[in-house]
């Protein structure tokens, strides 16, 4: 809607004798317009200064219904819209359209793999993880409102020297034990633990090494305890997948990947443009390109990452014809990924590949590192934050039965975690802060829809009027800003995506959130002056409450009809 508002300002600005791209921006203060065009390049263009040109495009305007007046502040021709029309406007299109609301076809015909979380087995799914689902789930309902068909796919790493310690450390240590229920924390642990007896004791890495080739030739002494093993990673995934609304169509695994990596390896070194490097390792020289050595084979002939890497590339675009694969990982790997990406060039590999990496969750001791052991569980942050939010339930409404406290707290506390594992660009390194996630107030899910929240409240206590809704009763400057940002909406939808960037989503939301919050605490919709108004402030509110979902939509995050 934000766009058709602006084709209109447009339209006029072109009849005034502006020609070429015209951008138009929001003033800092709402008093100083609704929109703005600068005078600089076309003042260039008329051989006058950016003043004069102002004023030369604001004798030549003529008013619209949308436009209630323009002026002239210095070098910039300001808009001021007519809040009855654009009430009508936009809420009109966003009842219209409900769901579909902010849905466009930018995309359309065009298909895109995105690969996500790409995690370990035989290591715990922790709050890294949890950040990259984040990004991975917001950015397929991104592509797919853009009118994309998107192809949501996972790369288990399940073949990895990681394995190889696990196995070790558990044959060595723990071989007795009775398996506990949570097999893959136990798994995680014991790699946790394996690790650091390596550190501390380098002469166990043959043992090691040793497992890895038993694994890798499907050795009978531990090919058995592979699969067994992988298969409790594999499980537990599963869950936690279905649990945060995860839907792959498709999974890789690098068991089933590394033979063909070892294929592409050869080709690169029977080509000449891999060579053999000291000790017998298949290395490729990317100096000229500033991105050192790769190593593409080790020296006693197993695989690494990127020997399994270069096959996953290239399978994942078989079957389904993609414009496009995504990748999200953490920023610690963006050196490695421009190794594998420049290697798969050098390859002839010629489709578009995208990393988008993201920063990593920092705790007061230092950054998560799983071969520590000091990382935090999903699952025991989910579990943290759920009996805390339980606990406020309780306390907020007792005459609740226990059925709707739990329905209730599935989704506000998966909405904690999801927003705030958003709230700021994917880049950035983050300090997740439980009392600010499962805060009410502030920047947070759970202010979004405690605004949601209060909508129902009043939806639910309005009565049938027999009134007359009349869009020119919203004069009020919140309720012009209210109407403003639900018609921003559709654009933060598009340059999300094109910035691939689902925390412009939260913010948005928040701030859309903001907008409602400023507007009802200053004006009573049920006990507005005539019923006219009730019933048109009550299509305001019914407005605002579809844009707040279809936003936290994007965020995959649920809603709750009270708090």
């Amino acid at each position: 809607m934000n766009s058709e508002i602006k084709q209109q300002i447009y339209n006029l600005l072109n009849k005034a004798g502006v020609s070429g791209e015209i951008e138009l921006t929001t003033p800092p203060n709402p008093e100083m317009g609704d929109f703005a065009f600068a005078c600089f390049n076309v003042a260039k263009e008329w051989k006058m200064s950016p003043v004069e040109a102002a004023k030369t495009i604001e004798s030549k305007i003529k008013k619209s219904n949308l436009v209630d007046k323009v002026q002239v502040m210095g070098p910039y021709v300001n808009f001021y819209l007519n809040p009855g029309q654009v009430a009508e406007l936009v809420i009109k299109d966003v009842l219209k359209k409900g769901k579909k609301y902010g849905i466009n076809n930018s995309g359309k015909g065009k298909k895109v793999l995105i690969e996500y979380p790409s995690n370990n087995t035989h290591k715990e799914f922790h709050i890294g993880h949890l950040r990259n689902v984040c990004i991975g789930n917001s950015l397929v309902q991104l592509y797919e409102q853009n009118g994309y068909k998107v192809y949501p796919v996972n790369y288990l790493n399940d073949f990895g020297n990681h394995v190889a310690k696990c196995l070790w450390g558990l044959q060595k240590f723990h071989k007795d034990e009775k398996v506990p229920e949570n097999k893959q924390k136990w798994l995680g642990e014991i790699y946790a633990e394996a690790s650091q007896k390596l550190k501390d004791n380098p002469d166990f890495a043959p043992e090691v090494a040793e497992i890895q080739k038993q694994i890798e030739g499907q050795d009978s002494k531990i090919w058995k305890l592979f699969m067994q093993t992988r298969e409790w990673s594999i499980d537990k995934f599963e869950e936690i997948f279905k649990q945060l609304g995860v839907k792959h169509v498709a999974v890789f695994y690098e068991k089933d990947l590394k033979d063909k990596g070892q294929g592409y390896v050869d080709d690169l070194l029977q080509k000449g443009i891999a060579k053999v490097g000291e000790g017998g390792a298949i290395i490729l020289d990317l100096s000229e390109y500033k991105l050192d050595i790769a190593l593409l084979r080790k020296s006693n002939g197993t695989g690494l990452y990127m020997t399994s890497d270069l096959a996953l590339a290239v399978e994942k675009f078989k079957g389904c014809y993609a414009d496009e694969s995504i990748i999200i990982t953490g920023t610690e790997q963006n050196f490695y990924f421009k190794q594998l990406y420049k290697t798969l060039e050098l390859m002839g590999f010629d489709k578009k590949l995208t990393h988008i990496s993201y920063g990593l969750i920092n705790l007061k001791e230092g950054k998560m590192s799983s071969r520590l052991g000091n990382v935090i569980l999903y699952e025991d942050l989910y579990a943290e934050v759920y009996e805390k939010l339980k606990e406020e339930s309780v306390q907020r409404h007792p005459e609740w039965s226990e059925k709707k406290i739990k329905s209730n707290i599935d989704v506000l506390a998966m909405a904690a975690l999801k927003f705030d594992m958003q709230k700021h660009e994917a880049a950035k390194n983050i300090i997740f802060d439980i009392k600010e996630a499962t805060s009410f107030e502030g920047f947070s899910g759970l202010y979004v829809l405690y605004a949601i929240a209060r909508i129902n409240s009043v939806l639910n206590q309005a009565k049938k009027l027999k009134a007359k809704v009349d869009y020119n009763l919203l004069n009020k400057p919140e309720e012009k800003q209210l109407v403003l940002f639900l018609a921003k909406y559709e654009e933060v939808v598009r340059t999300a995506l094109l910035n691939y960037n689902p925390s412009e989503i939260t913010r948005y939301s928040f701030d859309l959130a903001q907008a409602f919050n400023d507007f009802y605490n200053k004006h009573s919709i049920l006990k507005a002056e005539t019923a006219d108004l009730v019933a048109t402030r009550l299509q305001l509110a019914s407005a605002a409450k579809n844009v707040l979902e279809n936003s936290l939509g994007l965020l995959t995050i649920g809603t709750v009809e009270e708090m």
